[in-house]
């Protein structure tokens, strides 16, 4: 069984300190707009290290940190506990950036590759989505066009299992606020200026590792 104590030692190893599927046919993004919205949702005169005018801590700001060299370069790791995304980079080092993880038991930790990604992305509630939330979601069945209030903000990674996918992203959100806490329906959520300052730097094929949350890590006895 996982207790806390081997989550600690691993994530202590690991890291030094300092859903739904877009719909293509029905919903739209807008390229020429692309640009538009980028600048929409970011700060004026924004400094990753320092801008923070959604007001969540200071820690989930963007922060380059040390990590074990032992560590792919390319792949994500997602520290669910503490709300950390990791990107590995060369030479021992990781960008760490904070999320907002899903509520309850829609999140769920694995290893996975991501198979695609994509500016300004559609989106489509799943069934199950309509089906748990349908005063939520049945209203965008058919798709919601891509912009600043779509739920998958700016920039998404798509999770796969082999070549099924399995509608988890990591994905921007318009709801910044949510960063540091569990607030999606299965996703893992960073602030859209994060995770575009992101998104060149991970490649298709990269493994992305996501760690059990408190709720799933059992106490040492």
């Amino acid at each position: 069984m996982l207790t806390r104590r081997h989550f600690v030692l691993s994530s202590v190893a690991l890291f030094s300190a300092p859903i739904p599927q877009a719909s293509w046919a029905a919903a739209t993004s807008d390229k020429s707009m692309w640009e538009i919205w980028d600048a929409q949702v970011t700060p004026a005169n924004y400094d990753p290290a320092t801008s923070n005018p959604w007001g969540f801590h200071p820690r989930f700001l963007p922060q380059l940190v040390e990590a074990n060299p032992s560590l792919t370069p390319g792949d994500i790791h997602v520290d669910a506990v503490a709300r950390y995304l990791y990107h590995i980079r060369d030479n021992g080092t990781a960008m760490r950036y904070g999320v907002a993880i899903a509520r309850g038991n829609l999140y769920e930790p694995g290893t996975y590759t991501i198979r695609r990604k994509t500016h300004w992305p559609t989106w489509t509630p799943t069934p199950s989505m309509i089906k748990r939330e349908p005063e939520v979601y049945e209203q965008f069945a058919d798709g919601m066009d891509a912009g600043p209030t779509n739920p998958l903000g700016s920039r998404a990674f798509y999770l796969f299992e082999g070549n099924r996918d399995t509608y988890l992203r990591i994905h921007g959100t318009p709801n910044p606020e949510s960063v540091g806490g569990r607030a999606s329906s299965g996703c893992v959520r960073m602030v859209m200026p994060h995770i575009n300052g992101l998104y060149d730097h991970v490649e298709t094929g990269s493994t992305a590792f996501l760690y059990p949350p408190e709720d799933r890590v059992t106490a040492q006895s």
